[in-house]
């Protein structure tokens, strides 16, 4: 690398660039820019060349044209290694642009505004800067190209100490350029996918591409022979496992995060203070409180002891440290929650291999819409997050009994469980806690039976909530004859009268949802 002696600074998002263009140019490097960023700039005392004054061309078509010219991107891709192309630059007037500080126009941002008419979008798509970015980045070992104004103290900081950018950050800066032009190119594509005669027609684009940033490599995948990576979106502002500080504890493991997310996600359906107990992806034990955290802890733990040895714990509150002293008679794997309070820590350190993980806040509405992803050999399916909700007020009660009041609390705290329970789904619940789970047979009834296996104190007065359908009435059969007295269940069998007519024989309430949780 040879001295920056000239940069083009053309930015939409203007973050820290006055600073940065004002390092720039304390160092004696001549500034190029365009439109919004001249003027910001000269406002601020930086002094400018506009593109145009350099290339003699004006910026022309509302400002679709500013950069593309010969005098810009040869500038850019000439090798100053190679004779040949020095020779024609000089020849043609084309001055080396040694540094580039380029950002693009919010596509994203415009395009996820939910009025965005297709000309906006089209508008938002930007060339010039894509372009310039390119050349740049092709042309990494004669020049810095700046796509992230996180960069600009690295680039300030290297330049004042070395009096240049070292190849190694100028090669790191052209593959973040690539990545970033990918995603931008991508997101431009999977919208037009999207749009037929200037509307949005289709949920799912004709191309699908989806970029993420590799967050950790994993000792192994599932098992020791496979090979595994964690990777990270963007844009994350949902609290969860993505976006979650590790405070201490063992390297997180490909079953780790899997269960980890599992536990975060279940725990997250409740507004009252919560606790679930995850093991092999599974919930084995779920509670709520209206009075303490350490409560739900001993009555989610309770449901079944021994399948919590060896568990992911999360949280939806900063735990304290009663909770603590119930946690630290078992082994667990991880934790996590929205905090931990000081004690409380110092507490859970003592177990060094505990992995301990906190979120942001559990505040506001933190859900987001986002897809699902799931890999099949030679395909990838692609499907909306299951967010779905059925207030009490829309279900349907189909039995000659009605549920009482308790009864419906723990139809809704059921029917939020068995949402995270590997399909076929049964779980026996009262109103605040899980007493049995049947999950992931391969018939309802061996589920119905399993979750009555699996209960540690009575299941007299329980309710039984299904993630799907009764295609026979043996699985409320085996829930009665278990002492369950209502059902939540999503209905829509061609049996359907078959289970009412059980229900209605045994006395049992039973209400249809109308939507399904399958997870498969």
């Amino acid at each position: 690398m040879g001295k920056v002696r000239r940069a083009i600074v053309s930015v939409s998002d203007k973050a820290g660039v006055v600073s940065f263009a004002k390092g720039l140019a304390q160092m004696g490097v001549e500034i190029l820019s365009t439109g919004g960023t001249a003027k910001t700039l000269r406002e601020q005392g930086v002094p400018v060349i506009d593109i145009s004054d350099y290339t003699g061309f004006p910026e022309m078509l509302d400002g679709r044209v500013k950069t593309l010219h010969p005098k810009v991107h040869g500038g850019l891709l000439g090798q100053r290694s190679k004779p040949e192309h020095v020779k024609k630059m000089n020849e043609h007037g084309i001055l080396p642009i040694d540094l580039v500080a380029v950002n693009l126009y919010p596509f994203e941002a415009t395009v996820a505004k939910a009025d965005c008419p297709l000309e906006e979008a089209i508008e938002n798509i930007d060339i010039g800067g894509p372009t310039m970015l390119r050349s740049s980045a092709k042309n990494y070992p004669d020049v810095t190209v700046v796509v992230d104004p996180s960069d600009y103290d690295t680039v300030l900081f290297e330049l004042k100490e070395k009096g240049e950018i070292s190849l190694e950050t100028n090669f790191r800066l052209a593959k973040k350029v690539f990545q970033h032009t990918a995603r931008y190119d991508g997101a431009i594509s999977n919208y037009l996918g999207q749009i037929e005669k200037g509307k949005k027609v289709y949920e799912f684009p004709e191309t699908f591409t989806f970029q993420v940033k590799k967050a950790q490599e994993l000792r192994y995948g599932e098992n020791p022979h496979q090979k595994a990576a964690f990777y990270q979106e963007f844009l994350l502002t949902e609290p969860s496992i993505s976006n979650a500080i590790q405070l201490q504890g063992k390297e997180l493991s490909y079953n780790n995060i899997l269960d980890i997310d599992s536990a975060y996600e279940t725990v997250k359906e409740f507004e009252e203070a919560a606790t679930v107990i995850i093991k092999h992806n599974n919930p084995c034990g779920v509670a709520i409180s209206s009075s303490s955290l350490a409560e739900a802890y001993r009555k989610a733990r309770d449901c079944d002891p021994v399948s919590a040895f060896g568990g992911v714990v999360g949280f939806n509150r900063v735990v304290d440290k009663e909770t603590v002293k119930e946690m630290v008679e078992i082994f667990l794997e991880a934790i996590i929650a929205p905090g931990f309070d000081p004690e409380a820590l110092e507490m859970l350190k003592a177990k060094k291999d505990l992995r301990i993980l906190k979120t942001p806040p559990l505040t506001g509405s933190f859900l987001q819409r986002g897809y699902d992803l799931r890999k099949v050999v030679g395909g990838l399916l692609v499907q909306d997050r299951d967010l779905g909700k059925v207030p009490m007020v829309q279900w349907k009660v189909v039995t000659k009994r009605k549920p009482t009041e308790g009864e419906k609390k723990a139809m809704a705290f059921g029917w939020k469980v068995a949402k995270h329970i590997k399909s076929n789904a049964i779980v026996l619940v009262r109103e605040d806690r899980t007493i049995g789970i049947g999950a992931g047979q391969m018939s309802r009834v061996d589920s119905t039976r399993l979750a009555v296996m699996k209960a540690q104190s009575s299941t007299k007065g329980t309710v039984l909530a299904s993630d799907a359908m009764f295609p026979f009435r043996d699985g409320i059969d085996t829930g009665a004859e278990s002492g369950a007295t209502a059902i939540i269940q999503p209905g829509g069998s061609i049996r359907d009268d078959e289970v009412i007519s059980a229900a209605d024989e045994y006395n049992m309430a039973m209400v249809f949802t109308g939507m399904r949780h399958f997870r498969h």
